[in-house]
């Protein structure tokens, strides 16, 4: 039997055992439907789909249907059209908010940045990528902010740098390695890899957004109010699943493999739960940051992907995380 086979052998049966231990609604058909979209799972899909591979939604009486997007701007698009009930997204949200967008902030879980840019060999810091070409994303997005932040950083002129609008952190990794830009906004998880050893990391997300904020859940103010008991469970079912992922490495990244067909070796799944864990960016009770949504909306403006600031104190709804963890803790 392949290592590959046992660790599929040894995740199944821990799901299994975990499914046994807390029973779930005696009748399928009564659980109630939501939709939820995440960006395309890498290696912290441990975290992020827990909640939906361990039976927690489940046993708040919620059938959840998995949407995978691309990238933040159809995430934000399919919140909004209401396609979906719910979002994990990054909080570049800001930017549709201020607009009058109908979104809001229902909790935080994953704070600080992951991205690092990395750049071909001979390239040693971020002042030498004058005149050359950085993959990053589509404007407003956490990887073009990545790089504009890291640029104004090192004081290099926007205009003097090619940003190019290359896919997701996959593609932009190929890029780099194929030679077709000369640096790209990527994941940490590609720094353990044995093809990023010649490569350089030119600068880490935490340096060039100290107060950035990864990832928050995301409903609109009609979800809210039309189902606010559903989304209440939705928000418990998702900090218990949290709080059991912090608790448990082995079965996180378990879940992470199951999710991302990565193979038993790969090193990712690994690196990016210690990173998280130890670094402390994984917040699983999902705080609402006020201070940190207003400083990324100041570098919104700054960088000018906004035209004004506006009140980010509207762009959130902190009576669902408060409701959930009354029923959780009490």
């Amino acid at each position: 039997m392949t290592t590959t086979t046992l660790a599929r052998l040894a995740s199944a049966i821990a799901a299994m055992a975990w499914m046994a231990a807390a029973p779930l609604p005696s009748e399928a058909q009564g659980l109630k439907p939501w939709r939820h979209a995440i960006i395309t799972p890498k290696a912290d899909a441990g975290f992020f789909m827990m909640a939906f591979r361990r039976g927690f939604m489940e046993r708040e009486g919620l059938k959840v249907d998995i949407l995978e997007v691309k990238d933040d701007t159809i995430g934000t698009k399919v919140l909004l059209s209401g396609e979906v009930d719910s979002y994990e997204g990054t909080a570049g949200a800001i930017a549709a908010a201020v607009r009058g967008a109908d979104v809001k902030f229902v909790g935080c879980p994953w704070h600080g940045v992951p991205y690092v840019i990395f750049a071909r060999p001979g390239i040693s810091k971020m002042e030498d990528l004058k005149g050359k070409s950085i993959a990053a994303s589509a404007p407003g997005t956490p990887p073009e902010m990545m790089a504009r932040a890291s640029l104004a950083l090192a004081k290099v002129p926007v205009g003097g740098v090619r940003l190019a609008a290359v896919g997701g952190d996959r593609d932009r990794y190929a890029a780099l390695l194929g030679g077709v830009v000369d640096a790209a906004v990527v994941s940490n998880e590609y720094i353990p890899l044995p093809s990023s050893k010649d490569l350089k990391v030119l600068i880490e997300g935490k340096e060039a957004l100290p107060k950035s904020i990864r990832f928050c859940t995301q409903m609109t103010g009609k979800t809210l109010a039309a189902r606010r008991e559903d989304a209440v469970r939705f928000m418990v079912a998702e900090i218990k699943a949290f709080r059991y992922a912090m608790a448990n490495r082995d079965e996180t990244i378990r879940v992470t493999i199951e999710v991302t067909d990565a193979k038993a070796n790969d090193p990712r799944p690994a690196f990016i739960y210690d990173d998280a864990v130890h670094s402390g960016i994984v917040k699983p009770d999902f705080p609402l940051p006020l201070e940190n949504l207003a400083w990324m909306q100041e570098q919104m403006v700054e960088l000018g992907q906004i035209p004004k600031a506006g009140d980010v104190t509207k762009m959130v709804n902190g009576e669902i995380r408060a409701e959930a963890l009354r029923r959780i803790d009490k």
